[in-house]
């Protein structure tokens, strides 16, 4: 039996390490990578949200004229989103059955993803650099 490759290695031996998506190492690495941080940032916003509890509305509007609580909230925003589309990505992978509908629904899930986080940072830069 000719191989069709061209190359020494077996079938098995071509297979070996790839998984069944050839990427599933690196995504499950990448999502917890992604949790972990969120986790972080998700600690250190509600540590901001907390010290706003009871100011008024000028003071939390000159706390977030400052920078570090304007990029804190972006990137807890950026970081919320994708972990949301991550997952959702993941539920789609495992339940929806033909290719184009898990293509249409991960693409709309990462297209309303980026919406949304887009309209949140607009809103936070527009406290920022005033109204």
């Amino acid at each position: 039996m000719a191989n069709p490759t061209n190359s020494f290695r077996t079938p098995l031996g071509r297979a070996r390490g790839l998984g069944s998506a050839k990427l599933g190492a690196q995504h499950w690495l990448a999502y917890r990578v992604a949790s972990a941080g969120l986790a972080v940032l998700t600690v250190l916003f509600v540590i901001l949200v907390l010290s706003l509890i009871g100011a008024s509305y000028e003071e939390v509007v000159a706390t977030f004229k400052k920078p570090c609580p304007v990029i804190l909230t972006i990137l807890f925003l950026g970081a919320t989103f994708h972990h949301a589309a991550y997952g959702l990505q993941e539920v789609f992978e495992d339940y929806l059955h033909g290719k184009l509908t898990k293509l249409v629904a991960i693409g709309l899930t990462k297209a309303a993803a980026l919406v949304l986080f887009l309209l949140a940072s607009f809103a936070v830069l527009k406290i920022a650099f005033g109204a």
